[in-house]
């Protein structure tokens, strides 16, 4: 299909997303980065409980706590 053609399917509101191959597609900033980081016992132990209250893992707390001081969450 040419530009022109798929910009008017587009424009006129028309379903695209066959025309697309969105298997390789990521969004910017997401992707997966490992890193190490070493905590205290007893911020472990916290961490720990507060995953078990929520159950979920600790590495999501982790993330999720980060995520919220950075303002992406809000309670």
């Amino acid at each position: 299909m040419k530009a022109d053609h798929f910009d008017k399917k587009f424009d006129d509101g028309q379903d695209i997303t066959g025309y697309l191959d969105i298997s390789k597609t990521v969004r910017p900033g997401e992707a997966l980065q490992r890193i190490n980081i070493d905590f205290p016992h007893w911020m472990i132990q916290a961490l720990d409980e507060e995953a078990k209250n929520l159950r979920v893992s600790r590495q999501a707390v982790i993330k999720f706590w980060i995520a919220e001081k950075q303002g992406h969450y809000s309670a």
